[in-house]
C-alpha cells in the first residue's frame, strides 16, 4: 500500500511541477485580432497591407505584420491574429496589375487606389498617425475604401 501512496506522490508531484510549464503554452487571454475588410473598386490583383503598432514605425520604420490580399481569388479581408493589446494603424494599396508595385504618375502621385486604416486621408502624403491609428483590445475590424 505504501508504494500505491508514494506513486500518487509522485505523480501528483511531476504535474506540479509540470503544471507551469502547461500554463506557458496556453494562449494569452489578452491578444488581439485585427481584421481588415477591404471594398475594392477593381476584381483584379492583390491588396498589400502594412499593419504599424507605433508612429515612429508608420513614420517610416518597419511593420509589425503585412499581409497580401488575393482579391483575384475572391479575397477581401485581410487577419492579424495574437497581437498584443495597443495602437494600430494599417497603410495600404491594391496593386491591380498585379505587378508587384504602387505604381505612380511622373509627378510621383499614385495611379493604384490606396487608403489607411480609419478610411483617413492625407494632405499632399500619407495620412498622419493621429488620424489613421485605432486602439485594437480583443476582436477589431475595420473596413476599409480603397480609392
Amino acid at each position: 500500500m505504501t508504494l500505491t501512496v508514494s506513486a500518487a506522490v509522485a505523480a501528483a508531484l511531476a504535474l506540479l511541477v509540470t503544471a507551469p510549464a502547461f500554463a506557458e503554452t496556453a494562449p494569452a487571454a489578452d491578444t488581439t485580432t485585427i481584421t481588415l475588410d477591404f471594398a475594392t473598386t477593381a476584381p483584379t490583383g492583390k491588396v498589400m497591407v502594412a499593419l504599424f503598432n507605433s508612429e515612429a514605425a508608420y513614420s517610416g520604420g518597419a511593420p509589425v505584420a503585412q499581409a497580401m490580399v488575393d482579391v483575384a481569388a475572391g479575397q477581401h479581408s485581410a487577419v492579424f491574429a495574437d497581437l498584443p493589446a495597443g495602437d494600430y494603424a494599417a497603410k495600404t494599396f491594391h496593386d491591380v496589375d498585379g505587378d508587384g508595385k504602387m505604381n505612380t504618375n511622373p509627378f510621383g502621385m499614385p495611379t493604384e487606389p490606396f487608403a489607411f486604416s480609419n478610411n483617413a486621408r492625407g494632405n499632399m502624403g500619407p495620412a498622419r498617425w493621429d488620424a489613421a491609428h485605432f486602439a485594437a483590445s480583443g476582436a477589431v475590424v475595420q473596413t476599409i475604401q480603397l480609392r
